[in-house]
């Protein structure tokens, strides 16, 4: 389709126009480097990655063609088109209405630009990937190579242009969090500290997020990821609040605990823990170091205190671009106990060491860093003790 003269396309792109020849150039050498041929993308965070394309309505096929060899292709619903326009810089977009099957077109599309022959691949463990698209795909066009890990590779190390959205974006949690502390208090609802952390942080300057934040009171807190669902909040609760924020799709998070009286010394002491084990394994990070080195650090400081049995997880995980259903990139790099990958400047994570007793209560702490050339950098500046009320 022909962009009307009048529309200035790019104009509401996150990043500049450079910025996304950058991108596509890496993932170019990805190829190469995998004896690729071209990428079918269909995940929304590489999507936008490589082209600045964002829309809630992803829920709808879209797929971006990239060649090693040539210009990028995007095929589109005809309802995303002008968000298409305003968004990205890319000239060349086949659309579909609805009622048209968009995987047709796909593979009409990749036989008119003559890759049908070509080693081509597709992110088989991406989650917008249906079977039904995979299957037909492959029944049409033969063998189709496994592009996961290509561009994520290259997303798991932000531009200075990229640790800029997150720092928005830690200010606008920032701001939510400390509304949802000073909304904890006796009578107040679950519900309340969500309204006031996501009022705040959206006047602030957030956009929509990839997750809901995770915020419980009373033995609520005691399941994990759980959610708002109207308590009230009574004299000895406590209160676990965990929230993101979003600039440009660039997601920071943060958690904080809050108890209404004084806590019982089960929970003060993991709550000293938990506090413990975050500033040792920040004190772990550092560039060449392996992304395994920090967890095992504050895994060493739980299993001392004799916690290890409430620890279950890894310690954190890489944030930057995301849509639903998730606030991190977790899915592209963890700090946990054998992940070898060495750490970098410009990596993004999420930490949140926390310890629950499953049905009475959770305590955490977090932080989002970036990676220097020397250690770390925290991104948000709320005070991390328990807040008792």
């Amino acid at each position: 389709m022909n962009i009307p003269s009048d529309i200035i396309q790019g104009q509401e792109s996150a990043f500049p126009r450079e910025e996304y020849a950058r991108r596509q150039a890496l993932a170019r050498e990805g190829l190469a480097a995998a004896g690729l041929d071209a990428l079918v993308v269909t995940g929304p965070e590489n999507i936008f990655y490589l082209t600045g394309q964002q829309t809630p309505g992803y829920y709808t096929f879209q797929a971006l063609i990239l060649p090693a060899d040539g210009d990028p292709v995007f095929l589109i619903r005809q309802l995303e088109y002008f968000n298409f326009i305003a968004n990205t810089f890319i000239s060349d977009a086949v659309v579909y209405q609805d009622g048209e099957d968009p995987i047709g077109l796909l593979v009409k599309l990749i036989e008119n630009r003559g890759l049908a022959s070509k080693r081509i691949a597709i992110d088989k463990r991406g989650w917008f990937l249906p079977i039904a698209v995979y299957e037909a795909l492959q029944a049409r066009l033969g063998a189709i190579g496994d592009g996961a890990g290509v561009i994520e590779k290259f997303r798991a190390v932000k531009s200075p242009l990229e640790v800029a959205k997150l720092e928005k974006a830690a200010a606008y949690v920032d701001e939510g969090m400390r509304a949802g502390l000073a909304a904890v208090g006796v009578g107040a609802t679950e519900n309340d500290l969500v309204a006031a952390m996501m009022g705040s942080a959206i006047a602030a300057g957030s956009e929509y997020l990839g997750m809901e934040p995770l915020v419980s009171v009373g033995p609520r807190t005691g399941v994990p990821h759980g959610t708002w669902r109207r308590r009230a909040i009574a004299a000895g609760d406590p209160a676990f609040l965990e929230m993101a924020a979003c600039h440009d799709r660039y997601h920071a998070a943060l958690m904080r605990s809050a108890w209404i009286g004084e806590p019982p010394k089960e929970a003060a002491d993991m709550m000293k823990v938990c506090q413990e084990a975050l500033q040792v394994s920040l004190d772990a990070i550092r560039p060449g170091e392996a992304c395994e080195v920090p967890h095992i650090a504050c895994q060493k400081v739980i299993d001392r205190a004799g916690y290890t049995e409430n620890f279950k997880k890894r310690l954190g995980y890489s944030v930057g671009i995301s849509f639903a259903p998730d606030w991190g990139e977790g899915a592209i790099l963890s700090l946990n106990a054998g992940v070898k990958t060495e750490l970098q400047p410009g990596m993004t994570f999420h930490l949140p060491p926390a310890l629950r007793i499953y049905g009475r209560f959770t305590v955490g702490v977090s932080e989002t860093i970036v990676i220097t050339e020397t250690g770390y950098r925290a991104l948000g500046t709320i005070d991390r003790d328990l807040l008792i009320v």
